[in-house]
């Protein structure tokens, strides 16, 4: 970023425009960027291969979106907490579409440098996703 020394400020302005995109801005990750599915241990590298992961969660598996309930930042990090909501409306784990409505409970912690997201950490609550869409 030119020698622009990260900052409190730099980090909200970076995930601030990535929330209002509904996550959908990969231009604000870095190329060796690294999202973990806390829950399963996968991993999705790079920016495209993130997108499709959040596209999978957000527009196939489910009809989405996130809803926030807190957000917190430091000179680089960046904390996500609130829900996942939406109905689903395709194939997830095996399980075809129900119709449903869920609410789940998500949070996603991130990591930046040089205003660049490298990392996520997305911690989401599959045995409540589960038992919405009453899967035993």
């Amino acid at each position: 970023m030119d020698g622009q020394e990260q900052s409190v400020e730099l980090t909200r302005s970076v995930m601030g425009g990535y929330f209002e995109s509904e996550h959908s801005d990969v231009g604000v990750m870095a190329d060796d960027v690294v999202f973990t599915v806390m829950a399963t241990g996968d991993e999705h590298r790079g920016p495209e291969a993130v997108q499709g992961m959040l596209d999978y969660f957000y527009r196939v598996a489910f009809t989405a979106t996130a809803e926030p309930q807190v957000t917190v930042f430091d000179v680089e990090h960046a904390t996500w907490e609130g829900f996942f909501v939406g109905r689903h409306t395709g194939d997830f784990m095996g399980i075809a579409p129900t119709g449903k409505d869920v609410r789940v409970p998500l949070c996603v912690v991130y990591d930046l440098r040089d205003g660049k997201i490298t990392a996520g950490r997305v911690y989401f609550e599959v045995p409540a996703l589960m038992a919405q869409l009453g899967a035993t």
